[in-house]
This record gives C-alpha cells, sequence and structure tokens, in this order.
C-alpha cells in the first residue's frame, strides 16, 4: 500500500508540472514557467522517494531526495521575486 501512495504520489506533481508547462506554452507568462520547473523537480524529489524507500532501501538518499526538493523549491522562490520587479 505504501509503494502505491509514493507513486500516486509522483504521478500527481508530474501531472501539475506537465500542466503548467502547458500553461505557460500557451500564456507565456513567465511565473507558470518558474511553477512548472518547480513542480518537475518536486517530481523527481518524489521519485527518489520510492527509490530511497521502497527499491532500494539499502542506500541512504535522504539529502539527494532533499536537496533535489531544496532546489525545486528555490526555483518557484526565484520566480516569485523575479516577477515582483
Amino acid at each position: 500500500m505504501v509503494p502505491a501512495v509514493y507513486i500516486l504520489g509522483s504521478l500527481v506533481v508530474c501531472l501539475c508540472a506537465m500542466m503548467l508547462l502547458r500553461a505557460y506554452r500557451k500564456a507565456k507568462r513567465r511565473l507558470l514557467l518558474w511553477s512548472g520547473l518547480c513542480f518537475a523537480g518536486l517530481t523527481i524529489s518524489n521519485l527518489l522517494v520510492f527509490i530511497d524507500l521502497v527499491v532500494i532501501p539499502d542506500v541512504d538518499l535522504y539529502s539527494v531526495r532533499l536537496s533535489t526538493a531544496a532546489i525545486a523549491t528555490l526555483l518557484l522562490v526565484f520566480g516569485l521575486v523575479w516577477e515582483s520587479e
């Protein structure tokens, strides 16, 4: 049951990223781009959670997962600051 939750979480975040990036292609609003890139990074982070805890539980990928999520969040923060000017 737990692996299914990890996969579903990854799929939902990936779907959000795809919708945001598709909306960026149509509207050309840069905030949509930064949000889409953030969600793409969070998709990678969620996939790393699945890999870390289910596929190869012997290897500790905690720091990689955390840094991926931090970089994704920083992309969104950068986009918010960039667009506020």
